[in-house]
C-alpha cells in the first residue's frame, strides 16, 4: 500500500538535490503536460476547493483486513465509528478501494457531513469494484468528486503507463463528470514515459515518504517536510491540474528503526507550517487508522515492513495519537 523508493543511486542523488532547495533544473527540465479538457471541470473545481480549504485524510476501512489473501468486509456501523473519529479533525476523504464494504465509505461520509470524497478502485481491471465505485459516485453526487484507478500498481510492476492511461480514458467514457486520477510515488510521475498518463489524469495523487529515503535517520522534521514540499513543487511543475499528496507521514512503531508517536506528531506540526495548502497542491494526512495485518501484507518491495501496521494518527481502536491531538480545530 505504500511507496518503496527505489534506492538507486540516480534516486539517492535526486532526493538529496530536491532536498537542497527547489532548483528544479538540476533534474532536467520538462514541459508541463496538461490533460484534455473534459466534462469534469465541476468536480475537479469542488476538490480544488476542498484542497485549499478543507482537510484530507487517507482511509480504509478498520474493519477491512487481507489476511492470507482473504479480505473481511466492512458495514455501516464500522464505517461510521471510523468516520465519526476522523469527522472532528478532517472533512474529506481519499480512499484505497470500493470493494469488500468499502463502497458505502461515501453513504456514511454523507451522513456526517463531510465535504468531498475521492473513491479508491483497487483493482484497474476489477469490473465488479469499477461498478461498485460508480454506483457510490451515483448515489452520492454532492459528495464523490473523483475516482482513484489503482494504487502504486505501476510501481509493483502490474501495470504500465499506456495501459494505465488507456484505462483512465476507458473509465472516463463512463464517468465524464468525474475527476479522474492514479496514485504512484512522486518520482514515477517524473519519468518520460508517464505523459500519457499525466494527459488522461485531471489530477495526481502522489505518494512522497521522507522515511524511506536513505538520509531520513540523519535529517529531522524539517527537513522531512522540505522533501515533501520540494517534490510536490517538482511534480506540479511537470503538470498542469491540481496535486494533491495522498500518502506522507511517520510510522509510530518500530522504535528500533527510529518510528515514534513523538516523531510523527514532530513532522506534520512542521510540515502545516512548510506546506500551506492551495488549490494547486496540498497534502492529505496518512493514514486515519493503524492496521496490524498490513505488516504481513504483499508490498511493492520485497524484505520485511515491520512498520507497516503503524501509520495511523489513530490506533486500531480508534484512539489518537499525539500527531492527532495536535491537528489544530476544523472550521465546518
Amino acid at each position: 500500500m505504500l511507496t518503496r523508493f527505489l534506492r538507486t543511486s540516480r534516486h539517492a542523488a535526486l532526493a538529496w538535490l530536491i532536498l537542497a532547495g527547489p532548483c528544479f533544473a538540476a533534474v532536467g527540465p520538462a514541459a508541463a503536460v496538461c490533460a484534455t479538457p473534459s466534462a469534469s471541470g465541476l468536480a475537479r473545481q469542488r476538490l480544488q476547493d476542498a484542497m485549499a480549504h478543507g482537510r484530507f485524510v487517507a482511509y480504509q476501512p478498520t474493519q477491512i483486513r487481507i489476511i492470507d489473501g482473504r479480505a473481511s468486509r466492512a458495514d455501516d456501523a464500522g464505517i461510521r465509528a471510523d468516520l465519526k473519529v476522523l469527522r472532528e479533525h478532517f472533512d474529506s476523504l481519499v480512499t484505497y478501494g470500493s470493494a469488500n464494504g468499502a463502497d458505502r465509505v461515501a453513504d456514511v461520509a454523507a451522513e456526517l457531513g463531510f465535504r468531498v470524497v475521492v473513491l479508491g478502485i483497487w483493482g484497474i481491471d476489477d469490473e465488479a469494484e469499477i461498478r461498485l465505485a460508480l454506483d457510490a459516485a451515483a448515489r452520492q453526487p454532492a459528495l464523490v468528486v473523483g475516482l482513484s484507478l489503482g494504487n502504486e500498481r505501476v510501481l509493483a510492476g502490474e501495470t504500465d503507463y499506456a495501459r494505465l492511461a488507456e484505462r483512465l480514458n476507458q473509465l472516463r467514457r463512463r464517468a465524464p463528470k468525474l475527476a479522474l486520477s492514479t496514485t504512484e510515488p512522486f518520482h514515477l510521475f517524473e519519468q518520460p514515459g508517464a505523459a500519457p498518463l499525466l494527459a488522461a489524469a485531471d489530477f495526481l495523487l502522489v505518494n512522497a515518504h521522507p522515511v524511506f529515503q536513505t538520509w531520513f535517520a540523519q535529517a529531522g522534521p524539517a527537513d522531512w517536510a522540505r522533501f515533501v514540499v520540494n517534490v510536490t513543487q517538482d511534480v506540479a511543475a511537470r503538470f498542469c491540474g491540481p496535486v494533491l499528496v495522498k500518502e506522507t507521514g511517520v510510522p509510530t512503531a518500530p522504535e528500533t528503526m527510529g518510528f515514534t508517536a513523538a516523531r510523527q506528531a514532530a513532522f506534520f506540526r512542521v510540515l502545516r507550517e512548510a506546506f500551506p495548502a492551495t488549490d494547486r497542491t496540498a497534502f492529505a494526512y496518512f493514514s486515519a487508522f493503524d492496521a496490524a495485518w498490513r505488516v504481513a501484507d504483499s508490498h511493492p518491495t520485497a524484505g520485511p515492513q515491520p512498520q507497516e501496521g503503524s501509520w495511523g494518527l489513530f490506533e486500531e481502536g480508534r484512539s489518537p495519537k499525539p500527531a492527532a491531538l495536535e491537528l489544530p480545530g476544523l472550521s465546518r
